[in-house]
């Protein structure tokens, strides 16, 4: 059989929608994907196709959002294609990007070698910019800045832009962090002179290589004849212009997405982007991908009807022929407790009734702060699980000791490696040295491998012994780089800088386990060099892997244990059995995140792609009281439950004198949250006006009974004062609006002690 007849064949088990998209060769495509809908297999087939057409596998570029992803596709298209599909320029947006930086990077002033930095990287280098400034590090919290500079740079706004523009420092004042700007602009001048790039740099930098250098634009233009992008709602303002750019010559763009699952704005995904396709694109060719593969009839249609409350979305009605399925069930319970406990309970007897196996049910939450009852409640019913999305191998903190050893060993001037691991395994060097090397780095510009390499200018003694030492194990390292492939050198690393011995000679139960992670780390460092799929086995190629490993890419494989994740990170996945749970108003939806319709949209898209990674049943869950800031509060019925018509719905619980059941249950539910939304109607109009002198008080003086002014809704008096920290909140009587709960790091009150 030749390849012409085997396409035809794999051609022969599309339906039509998905034939149409995957013949489709000339111009801009959209394909707009329901879930369940098979857009992987298009994507798949299409890329093949065109390889069958002759187009060279260099010139087709892929980009999807996981690693995963890309190797699952690139698979399937090597079984179709043969190994020349290993040619393909497929990845994650970051993962291309960082290799045509690797390539052209130059041009920017940074070398092959550059270091990427991950979240903690950022955040640290931020905590030291905050202290250098002598800035108040409560108002200036390194997770605040980092986000705030992450959403910057994803909308292509420079710190150069930041400082000029009067509206966005305007901003800062009123906020009272006027520093922004300046600790944006630090931070960028130090990662450069470290060769280092964040995550968003990668996209950031790669709009300033092709704005800049239209040479190696035209290049990729050139080279890149069909351009296909996996989760299209998903892209940002940054990728979005990156695409457009490489796609003005041939125009061959094809985009493969679902508007109603867009569910990434806190991370600057832009709806826009799909929904404003066409308009950038007038003779795109739209495809439709409407019918559900994956779920039953009842899931489907239920869906549906939650994600038809959107306005702002592309028209499409998903359906499916697969059986009507089971009724969605919904559990009420008293508390969060008992929650998990009938979740837990009810879980146990699917798996008996079904025979199905832990790996194929997931229990779904919108914050991760709720995994903890759920988790107790499995094991002690000794059901093993796994939590995706906490803390990942790569981000312990014995292997991100080597992995500093490994970077300054390919980069000798990132400081953030170097801060790390300069005194781990201890060499007896304090603060003061650390300062004065890295002082000496930035003032005299030495950068930081220079101003090892003088040491001897600034230091004396000991401490300059210890330097010279350190120095010279590190420059041993770099002269292996080329000669060697990245497990004899991290094996060197990690025997010659100590680490293995502290390890080792910790004999706690905490030292053991590290000691074990370090072996896995080099177990994967040595399955990375023989893989017979790769060509590049180089210590930078292995970091690069690293560093942008997403956690969908690190979640380990155990097919016996019942997952445990966020919606955010069920995005893509499927299970048999799914329980969505905490639906319950500020929680889901969030009261951080539904305060505009477009919030609430945004809330609605994600309890939708919740729904649909069930594939043959559905369970939803609500607590009647939960606990809040340690206190047990009344709870009411997400608005999402009402949305769901009553005849998809079974409602089990432990309160059967008081479930509803049949038409009853939209009633019960309309009346729960109409009361609800009573108490959260927004402020009466108010003509007040804050005097000039307005100053906040401490949130510490916010007490029961206190008389408070707000600068938007007067004065009031504190009825009660719950929580701690940063979740310490507020309720007041307005004299004017009525009552209002507020979280008090953002209230900015006025306390009037006399009043």
């Amino acid at each position: 059989m030749n390849s012409q007849d085997s396409m035809e064949q794999y051609l022969a088990t599309l339906n039509e929608p998905q034939r149409q998209a995957v013949e489709h060769v000339e111009g801009p495509l959209m394909v707009i994907a329901g879930a369940g809908s098979g857009k992987t297999r298009v994507l798949t087939f299409r890329i093949a196709r065109l390889m069958e057409l002759g187009v060279e596998p260099f010139q087709i570029l892929a980009l999807t959002f996981t690693n995963k992803a890309a190797g699952e596709m690139r698979e399937r298209i090597e079984r179709i294609v043969g190994t020349e599909a290993r040619s393909l320029w497929m990845g994650t947006f970051h993962s291309v990007f960082a290799k045509i930086l690797r390539i052209e990077g130059q041009r920017l002033g940074y070398t092959r070698d550059f270091t990427i930095y991950d979240t903690d990287d950022s955040r640290s280098l931020i905590k030291s910019i905050v202290r250098e400034l002598k800035l108040d590090d409560k108002l200036y919290r390194p997770a605040y800045v980092h986000g705030r500079i992450s959403l910057l740079k994803n909308s292509l706004i420079s710190y150069r832009e930041y400082l000029s523009n009067p509206i966005f420092l305007a901003e800062d004042e009123a906020a009272e962090r006027p520093h922004i700007g300046t600790i944006y602009k630090m931070y960028q001048e130090r990662c450069f002179k470290a060769n280092a790039m964040d995550f968003d740099d990668l996209l950031f930098n790669t709009n300033v290589l092709f704005r800049d250098h239209l040479d190696v634009l035209n290049k990729y233009q050139h080279r890149f004849q069909f351009i296909m992008v996996d989760e299209f709602q998903d892209t940002n303002l940054a990728q979005y212009w990156i695409i457009r750019k490489l796609a003005n010559v041939h125009r061959n763009i094809g985009v493969v997405g679902d508007d109603a699952q867009s569910i990434y704005a806190f991370r600057g995904a832009d709806i826009r982007n799909i929904l404003n396709f066409q308009k950038d694109y007038p003779e795109a060719v739209v495809v439709r991908l409407e019918q559900n593969y994956r779920s039953t009839q009842v899931i489907v249609d239920a869906a549906n009807e939650v994600i038809a409350h959107n306005l702002n979305q592309l028209p499409k009605k998903v359906w499916t022929s697969n059986p009507k399925g089971e009724l969605i069930k919904v559990i009420e319970a008293w508390s969060d407790n008992e929650e998990a406990r009938l979740v837990v309970d009810d879980l146990q007897e699917q798996k008996l009734k079904k025979q199905l196996p832990n790996g194929e049910i997931a229990i779904l939450y919108r914050t991760n702060a709720q995994s903890r009852a759920f988790e107790e409640a499995l094991r002690r019913a000794g059901v093993k699980y796994r939590i995706i999305g906490g803390i990942s191998f790569y981000q312990r903190k014995e292997i991100k000791d080597i992995l500093a050893y490994l970077r300054l060993t390919l980069n000798p001037n990132d400081e953030e490696a170097f801060k790390r691991i300069v005194n781990f395994p201890k060499r007896g060097l304090g603060n003061v040295t650390i300062d004065k090397v890295l002082v000496a780095a930035r003032t005299e510009g030495l950068g930081l491998w220079g101003a090892l390499k003088q040491a001897n200018r600034y230091l004396k003694g000991n401490t300059l012994s210890a330097i010279e030492e350190f120095t010279l194990m590190i420059e041993a390292f770099r002269l292996m780089i080329q000669e060697r492939d990245a497990y004899e050198v991290a094996t060197e690393v990690v025997r010659r800088s100590g680490l293995l011995k502290e390890y080792y000679e910790d004999k706690s139960v905490e030292g053991i386990v590290r000691y074990e992670n370090i072996q896995e780390f080099l177990n994967g460092v040595q399955a990375f060099v023989q893989d017979p799929n790769r060509e590049d086995k180089s210590l930078s190629a292995f970091l690069q892997e690293v560093a942008l490993l997403t956690s969908v890419d690190e979640a380990e494989d155990d097919e016996e244990a019942v997952s445990l994740m966020t919606v955010h990170g069920a995005k893509g996945l499927e299970f048999r059995q799914v329980y969505v749970v905490g639906m319950e108003e500020e929680l889901f939806p969030s009261y951080i995140s539904s305060g505009t319709a477009e919030e609430l949209e945004e809330e609605r898209r994600l309890f939708y792609v919740a729904m649909t990674r069930a594939k043959e049943r559905l369970t939803l869950s609500f607590a009647k009281k939960r606990y809040i800031y340690g206190n047990l509060k009344d709870r009411t019925p997400s608005r999402f439950l009402q949305e769901i018509p009553p005849a998809y719905l079974d409602w089990r619980g432990s309160m059967a004198s008081s479930r509803p059941n049949g038409d009853d249950t939209k009633a019960h539910l309309a009346s729960a949250i109409r009361q609800y939304k009573q108490n959260q109607m927004p402020p009466k109009a108010t003509s007040y006006r804050p005097p000039a002198d307005f100053q906040p008080s401490d949130i510490g003086l916010v007490v029961e009974g206190a008389r408070v002014e707000h600068k938007k809704f007067g004065f009031g008096r504190v009825l009660t004062v719950e929580g701690s920290g940063d979740g310490k909140k507020a309720t007041i009587q307005f004299d004017e609006v009525g009552q209002k709960t507020l979280l008090l790091k953002f209230a900015k009150l006025r306390v009037h002690p006399n009043d």
